[in-house]
């Protein structure tokens, strides 16, 4: 299953090696550097801060945009519909990554020997009355 453009709200930590300015992000997205300051504000992308606060967007960032925009302009959906569209996305991809990991912890137990027990048990008879 390949990965729906709104996962890209998440930040990834090999992300770092190349960013855009406003400017930049804002012509690849199509769209005005306004309205990616308005999205950031709502909290729809969340572009990394430079050491002086200036906006950088990755390509995860604008793929995320123009998703947005896609979604409103197309589909109609209002900015508020986006966003929970945007975390409910985000969230469904947590919850299975978590899955696959739980399933490759279980397979991995699974597949280990089991040690076997040296316990020993010694039965006492009760004292009788």
């Amino acid at each position: 299953m390949g990965r729906c453009p709104m996962s890209i709200g998440r930040k990834d930590p090999n992300e770092h090696a190349r960013t855009f300015l406003i400017s930049v992000a804002a012509e690849l997205a199509g769209m005005h550097a306004q309205t990616l300051r308005t999205y950031d504000r709502l909290g729809l992308v969340t572009p990394q801060r430079s050491s002086g606060g200036g906006r950088r967007y990755s390509q995860r960032d604008v793929d995320l945009l123009r998703e947005v925009q896609r979604l409103s302009q197309d589909e109609g959906v209002n900015l508020a519909g986006i966003k929970r569209i945007i975390e409910l996305t985000n969230q469904v991809e947590a919850l299975q990554s978590r899955l696959r990991e739980l399933s490759d912890e279980v397979e991995r137990l699974r597949v280990q020997p089991r040690p076997k027990s040296t316990a020993l048990v010694v039965w006492q008879p009760r004292n009788q009355r």
